[in-house]
């Protein structure tokens, strides 16, 4: 079949979308995978809550006030209901925030936050009146082309938001009904204009580190509204000569069947900490041995972990002297200085007198990150939230070790879905009430059921 009205060419990757969507429907998802879907969606909207009170989210919430749209989607938290793309926009860069949404970290892919989709997929779901399984259908759907494409692809330069765009194209085609020619038009219409550099990633961040995934969102959303209305994109948009492949990705790339055995939704990780993937094995080092009973009695703080981590969160002056919350829950001197005067990190840890607080700062200065061999040849083949060590060498020649591999033998072990309703519960109760809170999780513990989604939205109202 033609990718296009207009030409006789045939691009493989793009057909290869097309049959994801037509393959994937809820009757043959196995139940794993749609357990899994269920507690990403339940984690993704405690996440939204968490993260809603920070200053760059409000703003977006008055742009997306400046554009009413009642037939549209909610901006979550508020009565507001604004245009789709609007809608998505606000909602994934919300849910960003916080810096507690899933992760991907399998060796050698491209990582990413899978779970980016879920808000923008959620608004058209909103818009639809979709059941909970069709809008769990299109969760599954999406997390198998993002964590497909982050497997394979190989330029660091481009980043994971690229897969978020073409996940949330595809399942929000899924959710409006595209046939396989609006499919078709509908990825094109998120590849060829939407090509995000992994800059916003880089160096000293601001919340466009969120906003990328809002806008990765947004422009997925838009491409399936444009599609719908008959608009037609560029054809052979990955393979064409100035296409994709060979410009973002800088090389052909293939992508497997779907294996419903193997979907890849189950794979990725939740996280219990509001810092990136690659810090989180210091976070939970510095906690075996915090919080300390005399900070000023420091001499020094040695952290070791692997050399991903080292390089990415331990060294630079981005990571040594954040100036914003968006740089501090990316460094490992901030995260242990803060974790060892506290007990832990949690979303407040960055508000603006935490991240000024003379004491912090004090100890920050005494912290070195230094890579251990042995744990950097570990990494590539182990869970990496275990791979980190904490040192704190007092004055007196007092030495304290955490270790965030060793066995924690005082907590009682839990389920992953008992794990992800008390971090929900963490994030939400102070701002919903512990009633609310019980009602929306029975709710959604049951979503599979529920024949309009549109229920969801409303229930997470603020103030």
């Amino acid at each position: 079949m033609q990718n296009s009205s207009t030409s006789g060419h045939h691009d493989s990757l793009q057909q290869r979308l097309v049959e994801y969507a037509e393959v994937i429907s809820y009757d043959r998802i196995p139940r794993e995978a749609m357990e899994a879907a269920r507690l990403r969606i339940i984690d993704t909207l405690g996440v939204l809550i968490g993260g809603f009170s920070d200053a760059g989210c409000r703003r977006l919430r008055g742009m997306a006030d400046e554009l009413p749209h009642a037939g549209g989607a909610t901006v979550i938290g508020t009565r507001a209901k604004t245009t789709l793309d609007m809608a998505a926009f606000v909602n994934a860069t919300t849910a960003r925030c916080a810096e507690m949404t899933d992760t991907y970290h399998v060796h050698g892919s491209a990582g990413g936050h899978p779970s980016d989709m879920i808000t923008p997929l959620l608004a058209v779901a909103e818009q639809l009146h979709s059941t909970g399984r069709d809008f769990m259908t299109a969760v599954v759907l999406a997390y198998e082309i993002y964590l497909r494409f982050s497997d394979v692809f190989p330029n660091r330069d481009f980043d994971h938001t690229n897969f978020c765009c073409l996940g949330t194209a595809v399942g929000a085609g899924k959710l409006f009904g595209l046939d396989g020619e609006q499919m078709r038009q509908c990825i094109s219409m998120a590849v060829v204009p939407n090509a995000s550099l992994r800059q916003a990633r880089t160096g000293h961040q601001t919340i466009w580190r969120a906003a990328a995934s809002g806008q990765a969102g947004r422009a997925g959303v838009f491409a399936a509204q444009l599609a719908r209305a008959g608009i037609e994109g560029a054809s052979m948009p990955f393979e064409g000569k100035a296409g994709w492949c060979d410009h973002v990705a800088r090389r052909r790339i293939t992508l497997p069947d779907v294996d419903f055995a193997n979907l890849k939704i189950t794979q990725s990780r939740f996280k219990y900490r509001p810092s990136s993937g690659n810090t989180i094995a210091c976070v939970l080092a510095a906690e075996r041995i915090a919080p300390l009973a005399d900070p000023a009695a420091v001499e020094r703080v040695t952290v070791h972990t692997y050399r991903k981590a080292v390089e990415t969160s331990g060294v630079g002056e981005h990571n040594v002297n954040p100036a914003t919350r968006e740089s501090a829950d990316h460094s490992i001197p901030y995260l242990v200085a803060a974790t060892l005067l506290d007990g832990t990190v949690t979303p407040r840890s960055f508000n603006e007198d935490k991240l000024r607080d003379p004491a912090l700062r004090d100890l920050m200065r005494k912290i070195e990150v230094v890579e251990d061999p042995q744990l950097s040849a570990r990494s590539e083949h182990e869970a990496r939230y275990g791979l980190a060590r904490v040192q704190v060498v007092t004055r007196q020649g007092d030495q304290r070790l955490g270790d965030a591999g060793a066995p924690e033998k005082t907590r009682v072990a839990q389920t992953e879905a008992e794990m992800i309703i008390d971090k929900f519960r963490s994030l939400t109760v102070a701002d919903l009430g512990a009633p609310r809170v019980d009602a929306i999780l029975k709710q959604l513990l049951a979503l599979e059921n529920m024949a309009d989604v549109a229920a969801i939205p409303p229930a997470f109202l603020l103030g």
